[in-house]
């Protein structure tokens, strides 16, 4: 399991590294909000343990700009801001956990394992993928942490790509996984509610595969429109 040390300061960061591969965690170190920007949204990371003094961005646009990418990725800050409206403005912003510096390892490594433990979200009510959050038991869909309403066709639709994400589905498949369906090569049912979920979650939401089908782009860019809501 890999996690994601943003940490200016080499020395803090190399004590990080060791301790958390200590214990069996694969670690990986950025030093700069940018750095950070880029690797939380394309490395493959179960946890950000995030400071919030960096060189170039402080960390708290990092995160705010982590979370308007739609990347969900749990983030644990670890700075010496701990004030109350730094800890407070964190957690608003999307922070799983603040932990201030100075801190105990011990604790530091507890925070981690309840961060990483399978929680109610983990369960089959709940779908995620590129940035859209789906719950299939009360029908809520957010993408890049804003409410988008669907129709019951639509919802249908995206939860057979949710649940597959990365793959290429073709109209066969979706018709039969959205709406149970059999094949008709004279229906354009699929095209015609892949653009309304385009329309709703933003152009680039779902790709089209050409001669394949479509895929739901898992890159952590979806934006929906402003008149998705």
């Amino acid at each position: 399991m890999k996690l994601l040390v943003v940490e200016d300061e080499a020395r803090i960061a190399a004590f990080l590294e060791k301790g958390l591969t200590q214990h069996g965690y694969a670690v990986e170190w950025a030093s700069t909000g940018a750095e950070a920007l880029h690797l939380g949204a394309v490395a493959d990371v179960a946890l950000m343990i995030l400071d919030l003094k960096l060189p170039d961005l402080d960390g708290l646009e990092v995160l705010a700009a982590l979370r308007e990418r739609g990347v969900m990725v749990p983030v644990l800050i670890l700075s010496a801001r701990a004030d109350v409206a730094d800890r407070v403005r964190g957690l608003d912003l999307g922070a799983d956990d603040y932990l201030a510096k100075p801190f105990a390892f011990e604790e530091l490594l507890a925070r981690v394992r309840a961060r990483l433990r399978p929680g109610p979200a983990a369960g089959a009510g709940v779908l995620l993928a590129g940035g859209i959050y789906l719950d299939v038991l009360t029908r809520e869909v957010t993408a890049a942490g804003r409410t988008v309403s669907l129709s019951d066709r639509e919802f249908s639709l995206l939860r057979a790509f949710v649940s597959h994400p990365r793959r290429i589905l073709s109209r066969r498949e979706l018709l039969a996984m959205a709406w149970d369906m059999d094949f008709d090569p004279r229906t354009n049912l699929v095209d015609v509610y892949v653009g309304y979920l385009r329309r709703k979650l933003g152009e680039a939401a779902i790709e089209t595969v050409r001669g394949a089908g479509y895929r739901l782009r898992t890159d952590g860019w979806i934006r929906p429109a402003a008149a998705a809501t």
